[in-house]
């Protein structure tokens, strides 16, 4: 299976899953390193390969042989892994939504091909639980409601471990998220035009138990305590004791959230401590930093985003007492426009030297001069694991008189030159080190998304239509007052 994938040869794959004689088939165990061949391949999301598999899938329950040869009772998809850069020849890359259409629609096509052809009666006892990371969008959205509906009928059943929705109204989550069977659910994204408020969430946990989840990401703005009143504070607390019951969790994400001052009543709860916490640009005080620092959850943490927030000015102390808690596990630290000037170089230096675990570092968007980063670079190279470095345009490579943060406008007008000879001595001084394994770049509008690339045409068609919806509604109360 490895050779013939490695080799993208789709007719083989196909060929061998439709024959398949195990009891199980295990994507990210067929395609990780092994002690005979180190390369990875599961990151390779081949589209010849994973299509091959999936319709070798369909044909495995369509063969005419008898059911009592047929062993395969698991196909595991969760395995693979959507990665920027794809080494498969055909450079066609099936993604995460891709993968849920495909399987949705190969369910859907079996089933029809079961009521309409004249298939071995055998083939109606074949049973394949396909454990998979749905990722739902209005675009495939009635697709997989209908293979969910029909699972119980289909050879093919989807088992949704981990579920990711983009782009949809909020009664359609709640009507797709029933289907998923909840009690399974390891992870659950909730991300970017999915409008869910507070209210939303207490009502979505109130009504659906997530006795296995381990990772939960809300939406920008699920909490603004701003507007908030004396029933939203006990709608707060509410959440929290609700997800004090999921036992599992240990990966929260509320990034772009005003929570001041209300991060002791939603974290106390928990029972389990958390493992990664990213509670980037949510406005957060002393108070919650002071609670972060001082809880149960930071001897435990292995990432942690806390981009967004003036560390230096508002809490110092409190910030890398925090840091020292989990420096013994952290592995992957964000601090993007934290406000981080050379004058503070010495001090994170100093706070990151116990991080001898850390692998990712990301600092993009703080006021650091070329002089201050190859400093800093001198000293990442001593962290024996770090693998990746996303680093900020120099401040000497800007305009003079550029205000922190840079807004979108004026992101890219630096002296790109000048920045390319900086960039050059920093992978020098990594080079120098003998560290040509660690990856250092400035992705000037965030970090690689596979999600959000794959789903980026449909992302656009619904900001072009909520602008034109927008105009519409302007022009007609313009009209009204005229």
């Amino acid at each position: 299976m490895r050779a013939s994938y490695l080799l993208e040869q789709g007719e083989v794959i196909h060929d061998l899953v439709e024959n398949w004689p195990l009891f199980d088939f295990n994507m990210g165990k067929l395609l990780g390193a092994t002690l005979d061949y180190e390369e990875d391949l599961s990151h390779r999301t081949c589209s010849v390969c994973l299509e091959s598999c999936l319709t070798g899938l369909r044909d495995y329950v369509l063969d005419q042989s008898s059911p009592y040869m047929k062993k395969l009772k698991v196909v595991d998809l969760t395995g693979i892994k959507d990665v920027e850069v794809q080494l498969c020849k055909c450079k066609k890359t099936m993604g995460r939504w891709t993968r849920t259409q495909l399987l949705s629609k190969l369910c859907s096509d079996l089933l029809v091909y079961l009521q309409q052809a004249q298939c071995n009666p055998g083939t109606s006892e074949v049973s394949i639980n396909v454990l998979i990371d749905l990722f739902v969008t209005e675009w495939n959205y009635e697709l997989v409601v209908q293979a969910l509906l029909k699972k119980g009928s289909c050879p093919l059943k989807i088992c949704c471990v981990a579920f990711r929705c983009d782009n949809l109204t909020l009664q359609k989550f709640f009507y797709i998220i029933k289907l998923t069977d909840p009690s399974l659910l390891r992870k659950l994204e909730i991300v970017h035009n999915v409008h869910l408020e507070m209210e939303h969430l207490e009502m979505l946990f109130n009504r659906i138990h997530f006795p296995l989840l381990m990772s939960l990401t809300l939406p920008a703005r699920t909490f603004n305590v701003r507007r908030f009143t004396a029933t939203d504070e006990q709608t707060l607390t509410n959440i929290g004791k609700k997800m004090g019951e999921m036992t599992q969790l240990t990966e929260l994400s509320m990034s772009f959230s005003i929570l001041t001052g209300r991060i002791q009543k939603l974290l106390s709860p928990l029972k389990t401590p958390l493992k990664m916490l990213d509670v980037s640009n949510c406005s957060l005080n002393h108070a919650d930093m002071a609670f972060l620092a001082n809880s149960f959850h930071a001897n435990h943490l292995e990432a942690l985003d806390l981009s967004g927030h003036d560390i230096p000015e508002l809490y110092p102390s409190t910030f890398f007492k925090l840091l020292s808690h989990c420096s013994s596990v952290l592995r992957s630290l964000t601090l993007e426009d934290c406000n981080i000037q050379d004058t503070h170089v010495n001090m994170l230096i100093l706070g990151l030297s116990p991080c001898q675990k850390l692998q990712e570092f990301k600092f993009v968007g703080n006021p650091l001069s070329s002089q201050a980063l190859k400093h800093l670079f001198t000293f990442l190279c001593e962290l024996p694991m770090l693998k990746n470095v996303e680093f900020p345009v120099p401040r000497d490579c800007y305009p003079i008189g550029i205000t922190y943060p840079i807004d979108d406008a004026s992101v890219c007008r630096f002296d790109h030159q000048k920045y390319g000879r900086v960039a050059e001595e920093l992978n020098l001084i990594l080079l120098q080190a003998n560290r040509d394994d660690v990856k250092a770049s400035t992705p000037l509008f965030g970090s690689y998304d596979a999600a959000v690339r794959e789903t980026n045409n449909e992302l656009g068609a619904y900001l072009i239509k909520s602008f034109k919806e927008t105009l519409e509604k302007f022009t007609s109360s313009f009209n009204k007052m005229s």
